[in-house]
């Protein structure tokens, strides 16, 4: 009997600058209508230009 290889895949989820904060968590927050002071105050680690980045990510 043959043997089956191990399938592996790798699923890339975009990140701001590296940090744990997903592009579709912001995208997320901002549909649900969160203002991006909003935002910014609940991830103070954040800079308004995140934001910008994630909505250019996304093409908006």
């Amino acid at each position: 009997m043959a043997s089956i290889a191990p399938v592996s895949f790798t699923v890339v989820i975009p990140c701001i600058r590296g940090l744990r904060v997903t592009v579709s968590a912001i995208l997320g927050l901002l549909a649900t209508g969160n203002t991006r002071g909003e935002i910014l105050a609940a991830y103070p680690y954040l800079e308004a230009e995140d934001i910008d980045q994630c909505l250019a990510y996304a093409g908006l």
